[in-house]
This record gives structure tokens, C-alpha cells and sequence, in this order.
């Protein structure tokens, strides 16, 4: 796990500043604190620089940016690929020789033998750059399922990439600016829906795609696979068949993602994934499993203590917790916003932080989590609400001619703020019901909370236009109609990558720690998005596909627990220091900039409305990347760590 930055100097474009690609490898050295390197090409067209979390081979060998052994090629890589070692024997027949047992190694040679096509043989996390001199190309890749961040933007006749955005504003020719398209999507998102990212002109690679640069500094972005590129529909299957290759494939995956030269542990909430993930990791060890939980301070309801603890027992794990209180948070946000580099509006990203702290102050540099099961397995409960409403009053409701259903929502009493008020706009819209499984602002709330002037600016601008090309997808590739395939296909392409994994990404990386998602593996999610939702959730219960396959394997209390989703007690820390801070920021943001409307935010503070906590996050944004306004302590600082050096063409 690294962090990996570069320039590419387009043509008629300046020299590459070597000080500068250092400065930008240095401001990300929380990704990669064991070593780091830059690499300019002999005719000073590229530079690549990486930041090392020294994970798989930790001696020299690995060291990056690193040579194909001919000098055409040169790689910086961050992630990990797990199946690595599966190739060297190919690699070697065909004459390779490896300097040492790294991941990189083999991507590389594999990059050598194949190009593009490589992609297809690493079943992992990666954000891949390489240089290839011979064709005076850049190469990028991001993983299938987007565990890895990438951007990139062109200034000054160069261009520039990153694992974070804060390097690629280190660039001089860079501007800072709001991309008001993205903000209008993170509104309802919560974060900007890929390849657009909060800043103007920085993008994001999205998931499952490459992109290359051309020696006219052309750039091509394509597509390498989807979802339903690894679906596999077994008809004539049993539900008992399902389970058991379920179970066979995720115990697959969990060991896959044991391969590790530092100590790997479990986030453990008491939940049944990650239960899953500390029983199917106890099969492969020889010593305790090493768990981590977190709770809040005087707030009970929101800890799963009890049942993590049970789980801990259970299986003998070494296990770990901490508590946090609103202190904790209210002290945080300052390195939250520079951590995050564009916002991601959920305040699970606190807690993320500071378990993962307690992960690497136990040694454990390593974790497995569990983000992705509730999108396979249909795990949220409101998912089954949206369902019951897609099979019925919805179904009814979209059969009425378009006149009538206009009537019935301007005859509904229901408040323009309320999600059935949206439901009922979607319907009269013709638009589809499910927009993802974290909606903030519905469109006519949005459109009443943002200014005259920036609705102005932003024409016709719906968010169903993010909407629209994933559902067109869906019909077209899926194996498997069912409206929970199609709810867990847009979670999988949008809500996931660029929300749930950011957050694990940024706040493990931010402490030095590398989250592997088990439950994210290529193969696995193929195999269930493959699955029919009738066997998934038999008797319209959430995950019981899930829950059948691990009977025996977990504690019957923890698969039989109602669900208890990973929350923070925000609601409650609005009515104290969190929302007298959070009025006096937003009620002085609105004065001075003009994207919402001052008497709605002011209306939403009075109420202490939850999505006020999107807002705030939006602004303290703004105050740091945007204005470079102090946001309330001084931005954390890069440690010189770690040894490395320069590397000359």
C-alpha cells in the first residue's frame, strides 16, 4: 500500500521540477511512511514518485519507482495484488527474473507481456502508473471496484496524477475551484460521482477503467470491466449449492487477503460480516485473530460492544477498543478536511480514523473490513422498504398517465422536503426509484437550498442525469433483472467507490494503515450478482442468504441480531458544542459566498436538521482547499520518515 504522484511533460510544455515531484510524493507520506523514490525519465518527459507502506517484501526489493529490468518501463503502484505469486512461474518460463517477492514485480512483467490485457490476471486493489519510454506513453489503471483513488488534471502544459488531490494541488499551474456541477451531485450523493471530483478540472479515474496518455498528450479513458463481467448464473443451482459456494469463495477471498510480511487484524463491530471475517481468518492462524472496535461515550445505543466482545471471546481473538466522544470529533474535523482532500459527507469517516489509529498503535498495520456485504447480500432495511414500494404502490403509480400522476403531486400534502414527496417527483418524472443507498438532498429540497445565482449557472442540471447511464447499463448487461440487483449494481458503481471505500481508504491511509474488503473481491461479487433475489433474501429477509452460509460458523446471537448499522451519534452532538459550531461556520459561509440560500440554512440549523452535518462538511472544505482560510488548527504536518532516495534515468 503507497501513495503514488507524477507529471508528464506534454509537448511545448516546462521542465519537470524534480523538487516539485518530491514535495508532492512528501505531502501524502501518511500512505507510505517505510521508504520513498522518484524516478525522472533521461529525457525529462516524465517523473514518477511514490510514497511506500512497505507490506508484501519490505526490503529493498521492493522499492519503487521500479524498472521492467530493460529500462522501458518504470511503475508506481499503490495497493495490493493478491494472486501475484500465481504468475511468477509463467513470468519466469518466459524469461523474466525477479529481483525480490513484491507484487510490484510481477505487475510490471505482466504489464511487459501483456500491456492493457494484464489488468484481466491481478485480482486485488490498485492504482496503477506506468511509464513506458519506448512509447513515450503514460499508462493508469484504477481496480475493478474502485479500493483505490486516482486523479488527474492537465495545467501548464503538463500533466499531473496522484493517490490524493492535496499533491496535485502542490502544482503551481493548478487552480482552486469549486466544480459546481459536483457540488450540485454531492448533495444528493454526499460525495461527487466519478469522474468529476469537488475541484474544477481535477478528475477522478473511475472504477474498473485505465486511461493512457499519448505522446500528443492525448488522453484516452476506456473501460476494462463491470459487474457483470464476472457473473456467473447457475439457474438449476439450489439455495443449499448457493451457500456453499458462497462460503467457498469468501473463504477464498479472506485468505487471499491474509498474504501480508506485518500483522493483520479485523475492524470488528459484532455484526455478521465482520463476525464472518474474524471466524473465516481463525481458520488460517496459528495465533489469536487481532480485533479492533470503537464505541461513543455516553451514548449506549450507538455501541455494539457487547456482541463484539462476544465474538472476541468466541474465537480467542486479541482484541481491542477505544471510545470517542464529541471532543474527539469537534478536535478532528481540522484533519478530517485535509485527510479527505474533497469532502465525503459521512461522519463515519471519525470513527474509521481513530480505530484505525488503535490498529497501528497495537502493531497491526494490516486490516480486513467489511464494506460491500450489505450491498450483495441486501442487508439495509430500508432497501426492503424501497423494494416493497417498487412491487406496489410504485408499479401502480407508473401505469397512471403522466397528467394524473402530475395532479396527484400537486394535490399531495406532503412537505417538498420529504422523501415521499421525492418519490412521487420521480415518479411524474418518469425518472427511477432508487438513487442509491445514501441520499442527502432530494431535487426539490436541493433546488431550495442553493441560490438563485448558482441554480442560474447550472441550467437544467438534474442529478438523475448521474442516475440515468448506470440504470441503462444495468438493463443492458445484467445477467439478472431483479430490482435488488439492479439497487446493489448502482450502490456497487457509485455509492461504494467513491463514498464507502474513500472513506475507509483516506482515514486508514491517514494512520499508516492498508483496509483490504474481502467482501469486494472481483470474483465473489460476481458470483452474487449472479445470484436471483428470491434466493438472496427468501421470505424478505434481510441477508439470508448470508445468514444460512454462516450458521454454524458464527454465533446463532449475532446472525439472529436485529441489524445495528455503524452510526455516530451526530443528532445528539447537534444539540451541544457540534452545532454551535456548526451554526456559527455555516450561518458565516452563507454571508460570504453564494451557493445556498441563507434563510434555508438558517430554517435547517433552528430545526438541527442531520443534513446540515453535509453542509458544514462542505464548507469547512471550501475554508481549507478553496479560500485557505484556517479551519481551526494547524494543518497536520509531513514527518521526514522512512529512507529512499532519487532515481536517474
Amino acid at each position: 500500500m503507497c501513495g503514488i504522484a507524477g507529471i508528464v511533460r506534454l509537448p511545448g510544455g516546462p521542465p519537470i521540477d524534480e523538487a516539485l515531484v518530491r514535495r508532492m510524493a512528501d505531502v501524502i507520506a501518511h500512505r507510505g511512511p517505510d521508504d520513498w523514490g522518484v524516478y525522472i525519465s533521461p529525457d525529462g518527459r516524465a517523473a514518477l514518485a511514490n510514497r511506500r507502506l512497505a507490506i508484501i517484501d519490505r526490503s529493498s526489493a521492493g522499492h519503487m519507482p521500479m524498472p521492467d529490468g530493460t529500462g522501458r518501463l518504470w511503475i508506481t503502484y499503490n495497493g495490493e495484488v493478491y494472486n501475484h505469486a500465481d504468475h511468477r512461474p509463467e513470468l519466469e518460463a518466459r524469461g523474466h527474473t525477479f529481483r525480490g517477492h513484491s507484487d510490484t514485480e510481477v505487475i510490471i512483467r505482466l504489464y511487459c507481456e501483456y500491456g492493457v490485457e494484464a489488468l484481466h490476471r491481478l485480482r486485488g486493489m490498485f492504482a496503477i502508473a506506468i511509464w513506458d519510454a519506448d512509447r513515450q506513453e503514460l499508462f493508469l489503471a484504477r481496480d475493478r471496484l474502485g479500493v483505490k483513488p486516482l486523479y488527474y488534471t492537465f495545467a501548464g502544459s503538463q500533466f499531473i496524477f496522484a493517490s490524493e488531490i492535496k499533491s496535485i494541488l502542490l502544482h503551481p499551474a493548478v487552480p482552486r475551484a469549486v466544480n459546481e456541477e459536483a457540488l450540485y451531485h454531492y448533495l444528493s450523493f454526499l460525495t461527487a460521482p466519478a469522474p468529476q471530483t469537488l475541484f474544477a478540472g481535477i478528475s477522478k479515474l473511475p472504477p474498473g477503467h485505465f486511461a493512457k496518455l499519448g505522446p500528443d498528450g492525448q488522453l484516452t479513458v476506456a473501460e476494462y470491466w463491470d459487474v457483470y463481467d464476472s457473473a456467473q448464473p447457475h439457474p438449476e443451482w439450489s439455495p443449499e449449492q448457493y451457500q456453499e459456494a458462497l462460503l467457498a469463495t469468501l473463504r477464498e477471498s479472506i485468505r487471499l487477503r491474509m498474504v501480508s510480511d506485518v500483522p493483520v487484524g479485523v475492524f470488528l463491530s459484532g455484526g455478521i460480516d465482520s463476525s464472518t471475517n474474524v471466524a473465516l481468518m481463525a481458520e488460517h492462524m496459528d495465533r489469536p485473530v487481532r480485533t479492533f472496535s470503537i464505541g461513543y461515550e455516553g451514548h449506549q445505543k450507538y455501541n455494539e460492544f457487547q456482541h463484539a466482545r462476544l465474538v472476541a471471546r468466541h474465537f480467542g481473538a486479541d482484541h481491542h477498543e477505544v471510545i470517542i466522544d464529541e471532543g474527539d470529533l469537534v478536535s478532528f474535523l481540522p484533519h478530517l478536511v485535509y485527510y479527505q482532500d474533497e469532502p465525503i459527507a459521512d461522519p463515519v469517516c471519525v470513527p474509521i480514523y481513530y480505530v484505525s489509529k488503535l490498529a497501528r498503535e497495537s502493531g497491526t498495520i494490516v486490516i480486513q473490513v467489511g464494506e460491500g456485504a450489505d450491498e450483495l447480500f441486501g442487508g439495509y432495511t430500508h432497501w426492503m422498504d424501497v423494494l416493497h414500494l417498487h412491487r406496489g404502490v410504485w408499479r401502480d403509480f407508473m401505469r397512471l398517465p403522466t397528467s394524473l400522476r402530475r395532479l396527484a403531486l400537486a394535490a399531495a400534502p406532503l412537505s417538498r422536503d420529504s422523501i415521499r414527496y421525492e418519490f412521487i417527483r420521480r415518479a411524474v418524472a418518469s425518472e427511477e426509484l432508487f438513487w442509491g443507498g445514501a441520499e442527502a438532498f432530494g431535487e426539490a429540497r436541493k433546488n431550495r437550498l442553493i441560490s438563485p445565482a448558482l441554480r442560474k449557472r447550472l441550467g437544467d442540471l438534474t442529478s438523475w442525469d448521474v442516475i440515468r447511464p448506470y440504470r441503462q447499463r444495468f438493463e443492458q448487461r445484467s445477467t439478472n433483472s431483479d430490482y435488488l440487483n439492479y439497487m446493489a449494481y448502482l450502490d456497487l458503481r457509485l455509492r461504494l467507490p467513491e463514498l464507502l471505500l474513500m472513506r475507509v481508504d483516506k482515514m486508514a491511509m491517514a494512520t499508516s494503515v492498508e483496509a483490504r474488503v474481502p467482501y469486494l473481491d472481483y470474483i465473489f461479487v460476481g458470483l452474487m450478482m449472479s445470484i436471483p433475489e428470491r434466493i438472496k433474501l427468501d421470505g424478505g429477509i434481510p441477508k439470508h442468504l448470508l445468514k444460512q452460509a454462516v450458521r454454524g460458523l458464527i454465533p446463532d446471537v449475532i446472525i439472529d441480531r436485529p441489524k445495528q448499522g455503524f452510526a455516530v451519534p451526530v443528532e445528539e452532538w447537534l444539540r451541544t458544542r457540534l452545532g454551535s459550531m456548526m451554526r456559527r461556520k455555516l450561518l458565516d459561509f452563507v454571508v460570504r459566498t453564494d451557493y445556498f440560500q441563507p434563510e434555508v440554512v438558517r430554517m435547517m440549523i433552528e430545526r438541527r436538521d442531520y443534513l446540515t452535518w453535509y453542509l458544514l462538511n462542505f464548507a469547512l472544505w471550501h475554508e481549507l482547499w478553496i479560500e485557505g482560510l484556517p479551519v481551526g488548527t494547524v494543518t497536520p504536518q509531513v514527518d521526514e520518515v522512512g529512507v529512499g532516495g532519487v532515481t536517474g534515468g
